[in-house]
């Protein structure tokens, strides 16, 4: 039998993608936090003996299914579309997860909810998936979902149960991780480079800034329940990927009744804007 031996959010921002002394000057001698978060997480992969990861990836946006990537190895070179000056000629190489994906989509179809196993080469290619495998240095094998925009908060909880349902069929342990933001709204270009800082208080609006900390000490509270009920409210924030990673997530982990306590594993930080941050939730299986 199959178990999810974790979960997490994570940021995955492209300028993690840039050198260290480059970081830095950006952040004003700072150096972001996410990178040794990332190495923390990979630790408690490796102390949770996972087998694989599920990856829900915030710029993976479809529109009339939840999809996720079935073939049976990703390998290639990546140059995003909308940074390509950061992320360029990336080399990516590593397993996928053909089996799980059949069972997320029969599993799925069978609890009434639209799921596409799409088996092309030429998709799920995003740097959501590509930066976190790329910081865990991770060779195992992943299985990278994307987020449905025409989906709402019980989408996304009922989505995340069938995923759990198609590893609890399978035998491996599989973390679960949702990569991406807190509230996304970046300043405008003429501002732009003047937020690169890390420091918080660059975050776009003093309100989105308070409201992303309350949700991070409900994860961090395992007040699971009080951020579905919050999302509604949430929304006018503009969570990333209308907050489908984390609710993908919770519902993988049992939606209202999950209270598993997150752990920190970065600073809550800013990124041009938008709050950022890891969280790991390890399960008592």
């Amino acid at each position: 039998m199959g178990t999810i031996a974790g979960g997490a959010i994570v940021g995955h921002v492209p300028t993690l993608m840039v050198d260290e002394p480059v970081r830095r000057r950006l952040g004003g001698g700072d150096d972001t936090t996410l990178i040794d978060g990332f190495r923390t997480l990979r630790q408690r992969l490796d102390e949770a003996e996972v087998d694989a990861i599920v990856l829900v990836d915030t710029h993976w946006f479809t529109t009339s299914e939840h999809i996720v990537a079935g073939q049976p190895h990703h390998r290639g070179l990546y140059t995003s579309e909308e940074l390509p000056i950061v992320i360029r000629d990336l080399a990516y190489d590593y397993p996928g997860m053909p089996e799980l994906a059949q069972r997320v989509q029969d599993i799925g179809r069978a609890d009434g909810h639209r799921v596409l196993n799409a088996k092309s080469e030429a998709i799920a290619h995003h740097y959501p998936t590509l930066n976190v495998v790329h910081h865990l240095q991770w060779d195992k094998p992943v299985l990278s979902t994307g987020i449905c925009q025409t989906a709402d908060d019980q989408d996304f909880l009922g989505f995340g149960a069938s995923i759990a349902k198609a590893i609890e069929a399978g035998d491996q342990r599989v973390a679960i991780l949702g990569s991406g933001g807190m509230s996304h709204r970046f300043w405008p270009l003429r501002e732009f480079l003047d937020h690169s800082s890390y420091d918080p208080s660059h975050v776009r609006t003093p309100e989105a800034r308070a409201f992303d900390e309350r949700m991070v000490g409900h994860m961090l509270d395992g007040r699971h329940a009080d951020i579905i009920d919050a999302w509604p409210d949430y929304r006018q924030f503009a969570p990333e990927g209308k907050f489908g990673h984390y609710l993908t997530v919770a519902g993988a982990l049992g939606g209202r009744s999950w209270t598993d306590k997150g752990e920190q594993l970065s600073n809550y930080e800013n990124s041009y804007g938008t709050g950022q941050v890891h969280v790991w939730f390890p399960t008592t299986t």
